[in-house]
């Protein structure tokens, strides 16, 4: 059984689908939240660092813009307003931006080129944390005498001299020395300056260049088995805390 339809029926039909189908490809071709945030912001603010990523945030209407890897701003969804700061969760009461950036600084642990480090092991040595220190950083020497108090615990010490040419002299003494560890304890505990001494410590070098990339910008600076990254000096109490919460 055919159906047939009137010349006008036939032509009113046509133009429902034309009218249809022309808004199916309006509405495809509008642009996305993302699209219009990045145009925008690019066109009013052409300092602004490139964009690295645009995400929804968990409230209604506010974009999360990344740009330089971790630096975090807010805006609507037409890039009319931007905001600087921290985004706090008052229900869950959770500072929403540090979470963030947390995530964005985890450094894997498995990525740390280990071989450009010397170890510092205490009791069993079943937990494991990463150090960048300069060995002219009075913050370090001060996280040193804590860490002291920490036992079964692996250390994995990368000297990272980014404070100046005695530290860059430094670091190359206590890399080269027969004992790096007694070396870096001496210094760093009792004050014995590290006899001068010269080897190959190119792996000092790729520490520097490996934090710069990582965004290591102080020191100490920890890194801990989950990833987590901890910048400054922390007390035995924290490092007991960071070292068990890496270790669920």
């Amino acid at each position: 059984m055919s159906l047939s339809f009137s010349q006008p029926l036939r032509a009113a039909l046509a133009t429902v689908c034309l009218l249809a189908c022309w808004g199916t490809s309006a509405h495809a071709q509008a642009p996305s939240a993302e699209a219009t945030i990045r145009k925008n912001l690019a066109e009013r603010l052409p300092n602004l660092p490139k964009i690295d990523e645009v995400t929804k945030t968990p409230m209604d209407g506010l974009y999360e813009v990344r740009a330089n890897g971790t630096d975090l701003f807010y805006t609507d969804a037409k890039g009319e307003f931007l905001i600087q700061g921290n985004l706090i969760d008052t229900v869950g009461r959770r500072n929403l931006t540090e979470e963030r950036t947390e995530k964005l600084l985890a450094i894997d642990f498995k990525s740390l080129p280990i071989k450009d480090a010397f170890t510092l092991v205490r009791g069993n040595g079943k937990r494991k944390l990463a150090v960048f220190e300069d060995p002219n950083c009075g913050y370090c020497k001060r996280f040193e005498r804590d860490l002291q108090k920490v036992d079964n615990v692996t250390v994995y010490l990368f000297l990272y001299p980014i404070l100046g040419p005695d530290s860059a002299e430094k670091s190359q003494n206590i890399w080269c020395a027969k004992n790096k560890a007694k070396a870096w304890n001496d210094w760093m505990l009792e004050d014995i300056a590290p006899p001068s001494s010269s080897c190959d410590a190119a792996a000092v070098q790729r520490n520097v260049a490996f934090g710069r990339k990582a965004r290591i910008t102080g020191t100490p600076t920890l890194v801990f088995a989950d990833g987590s990254r901890v910048p400054g000096a922390i007390n035995s109490a924290q490092i007991e805390k960071f070292l068990a919460d890496a270790s669920k």
